[in-house]
Formats: structure tokens, sequence, C-alpha cells
């Protein structure tokens, strides 16, 4: 309807859509029209019937980035925590041994999953997949963000057990998975048919090692009824690696092709440690070429990785096999930007050359490769008939100056500091740097007084009782 079109008048730079190449390009002096329902125009004059209009001098529209892997929950309280920690015995990984000592007040998990947002949305996130545990407060926070969401509630049979800092085991409760597992289908559908028409469900068993064969398969059962994506994390860690070898012989991605569950519709939560990976010691080269031909997803997370020393390689490498690698953020600082920095920089090391991967490489891992998980061709592109879901970005920002590659400049420099406003379904959501749906600030506050219970409580979970500044010492010595 012309009543709801609005205009953004011959804009420095668009990064509009080749539907020939189905790849990014740039658009110069581009007018872009849209409405609630998506992009009525893009490209040269518009000469059509609006209701209002906005220059778009000194600025650029691009589309808005599609995050297929974030965990609110606790998250967003663990920053400062454990960052130089991690279980010598499980190659340096923090995740098994202290994850799971910090617990969220329920009182604080709706601040805690607003704060996310509203950093992810800062950042140029306009299609996220939330990975957490449900609660009441799930859906209606997320249909008030203005944000594109996708709900993916966790359930698993087996709960970790690192004892004496050493060895990981698992403590076995399949009734308790199966009764999880229920309620996840239940949140997913309710997502599915939520009145927002912004919201989807996917299936989510939380690791490839928590959860028996039976229920995996299950699981990408139902995911295929209802026709949403099912995610898993795989490959992620060599202690998990090392014990699917112990238990199958088999990498992640054999086994999961082993019971038919690799597939167009599965996203394999970091998948670094695949059969080719330096640290592994199989020295074959297969897992790539079977996720190229089953079309699965692989969901790269490289900062919180990178944190312990670990790392993908390499996103060009996996490319080139015709793996569709997209991007997720996994934990905080729920930076889309600072993950596809990262993202680069740690291909470009672990690849051992600047051309492992380019700019546009990153930008296409970070919105048409996420559109491709979620089986979306309307998002993460700006086109006409897609979504309007995008950026405008101010190029007379000081970190933008002087422009010669305005993406570059965006992703080697400015970051997020220079988006000006973001955009879901042609509504604004944030505009210069400040959510405008939810209440951000009044969020950020209750965050210490959630991240000092659950330092209180980190001892009373963990099984050795150790002290917090044990588990966690502080950077510096406190001096006197």
């Amino acid at each position: 309807m012309t009543e709801n079109i609005h205009v953004i008048r011959k804009a420095h730079t668009v990064v509009g859509f080749d539907t020939e190449t189905k790849s990014h390009v740039y658009l110069n002096d581009a007018d872009v029209a849209y409405d609630d329902a998506g992009f009525v125009h893009v490209g040269g004059h518009y000469d059509g019937a609006f209701a209002s209009e906005t220059s778009g001098a000194d600025r650029m529209v691009m589309p808005g980035f599609v995050n297929v892997h974030c965990h609110s929950g606790e998250e967003p309280i663990s920053k400062g925590i454990f960052e130089d920690a991690g279980t010598a015995a499980l190659w340096g990984n923090a995740l098994y041994e202290y994850s799971n000592l910090l617990e969220i007040d329920d009182s604080a998990i709706e601040a805690s999953l607003t704060v996310m947002l509203g950093d992810l949305m800062r950042s140029g996130v306009t299609t996220l997949l939330d990975i957490a545990g449900p609660h009441e407060s799930w859906l209606p926070t997320l249909a008030r963000s203005g944000a594109r969401a996708f709900v993916a509630p966790g359930f698993r049979e087996a709960q970790w057990h690192v004892e004496d800092s050493h060895r990981l085991d698992f403590i076995w409760d399949k009734a308790r998975g199966r009764e999880a597992f229920a309620r996840a289908l239940d949140v997913v559908d309710a997502a599915a048919a939520h009145p927002s028409g912004r919201l989807g469900g996917v299936v989510a068993p939380s690791q490839i090692e928590t959860c028996s064969a039976e229920l995996l398969q299950d699981a990408a059962a139902e995911a295929r009824k209802r026709g949403m994506p099912i995610t898993i994390h795989s490959a992620q860690t060599m202690a998990e690696h090392e014990e699917l070898l112990r238990r199958t012989g088999l990498t992640a991605v054999q086994y999961l092709e082993s019971l038919g569950i690799l597939d167009d519709n599965l996203i394999l939560g970091h998948c670094i440690f695949v059969d080719s990976h330096s640290w592994t010691r199989q020295r074959t080269d297969i897992d790539l070429g079977l996720l190229a031909a089953r079309r699965t997803t692989v969901a790269h997370c490289p900062v919180t990785f990178s944190r312990s020393g670990m790392a993908l390689e390499s996103v060009g490498r996996y490319r080139r096999a015709g793996v569709n690698v997209a991007l997720g953020t996994d934990s905080y600082p729920f930076n889309m930007l600072e993950e596809m920095r990262q993202a680069m920089i740690c291909a470009r090391l672990s690849g051992k050359s600047v051309f492992d991967v380019s700019t546009a490489d990153i930008l296409g891992t970070a919105t048409l490769a996420g559109a491709r998980a979620l089986g979306r061709d309307d998002i993460g592109r700006v086109a006409v008939g897609a979504k309007a879901d995008f950026l405008v970005v101010d190029l007379k920002h000081h970190a933008m100056q002087p422009v010669y590659d305005p993406l570059r400049n965006l992703l080697h420099c400015a970051a997020e500091r220079a988006i000006e406003e973001v955009y879901v379904d042609g509504q604004c959501v944030v505009r210069h740097g400040r959510p405008t749906l939810i209440d951000y600030d009044g969020a950020v506050a209750l965050l210490q007084e959630a991240q000092d219970y659950a330092c209180r409580k980190a001892p009373e979970n963990d099984p050795a009782k150790r002290p917090m500044r044990d588990l966690a010492p502080l950077s510096l010595p406190v001096g006197q």
C-alpha cells in the first residue's frame, strides 16, 4: 500500500543483490523504497507513490545480518569471569568444567535476554537463532524487540561431569531428556504460530555426545515433519571428538551421516574438529565432502573459540569445498561485526594466506549463508520482494573516513559505531545505537546483581567446592 512506502533517496552506496550471480553488489546513488511487507524498489530513481522519504546522502544501506547461533540464558552475565580459564587435560577448553558453574536467577532471565538482543541488534543483526532453555518471557521478549528470531530450546539426556579437572564423564538420564524434548517441541510449535509473524522454531538436541542415537534421529524426524531446521553442537571440541571415536569409531560428521541426519536442514554448531583438522589424528579428508554433498550448514563462531586458542581450519577451505558456512556469535560480546572481523583474521591465520577469504566472502557468511541455513530466500539481501531488514551506515562517521570501500571500512575499522539505524520489516529497531522497542538500559542495570548471585552460587555448583577467586582469579592482584 502506497501510504506505507518510505523512500531513501540517492543513497551513496547500497549493498544490493544480483539475482543472476546470487551475490551482493554495490549500487551508487541508488533509491531504496520499502514498506512493512518488504522492499518494493532497489536501484535507480524510484518514481512511484510513497508516504515519506529521507536523504541517503553519505549513507550506506546494506542487508541485516543473520546470526545462526547464539545463547541467551546466563551467557550475558558470564563476561569477565572465565576468559583465562580452561581444563588443561581437555585441550584447554573451559566448556565442560566451568560453563555449568554459573546459574542465573529466574528474575534476571528476561534482562539477560534483553541485553543480548540489544547488543546483537546494535551490531546489525536482524535475524537470530537463540539456543537456550525455555522460559515464560522468551517469546514475548523476542517479539517485543522487533527482531526476527528463531527459538531453539535445547534438550539432552546426559550432563557433563569433569572429575578432578582431568576426565570428562557423562551422567545419563534418558527419561529427563525425553521430557525436555517434548517441552521443546511445544515451544517451537508456539513460536511458529506466534502472531507477530517474525518468530520461528528450530529443533535443538543440545550436543551430539549428550544425546543417544535414538533421540538424535527422533529429533531430526520431528524437524523434517515440521519443515524446521535442526541444530546440534557437533565437532566443537577435541574432548567430544575423542569421545565419539571411543564410542563409535567415527567423527561427528560421519556419525551423523550414519544416522541419516546429515541434511540441508541441519545446522552444525561450530564443526571445528573435522577429520582433516590439524589437531585430530585421522589424517583423512572425508568430512568436508560429506557436509558439501548433504548441503549441511556450519555455524561458525570464531570469537568464543579463539579465546580458548581454537580455530576452524579454515572458512576459506570449507567454502572452497562447497560447505555453507554461516556466522553466529555464540556468547558475549554478542557483536556480529566483531565475529565477522575475527572470522576473517582466523581464516587468514589458519589458512596461512591473505587470500583465504575476502571481505565479500565474510559478508556472505553473515547474510546469504545464514538465510540459506534457515531455508529463507527473503532475508540477508536488499532486493525487491525480500523482507525490509537492513542497516543504515553513516559514512561520515569519523571511523568510516576516508571512504574508498565502505564495507572494508565497516569491517576493519568502524564496526557497530557507524551503524546509525537498523530496520526489521521496515520498522526501526535501533536508532543511533539505542534499541527503540526494549528497555536496554533497565536490563543492563540488573546484570550486576545477577552476576553477583551467579558468583556466590558457583562454589556450590563446583564438585570440588572451590572458592570463586580460585575458580576465576582476578587479572591483577588487589593492592593495599
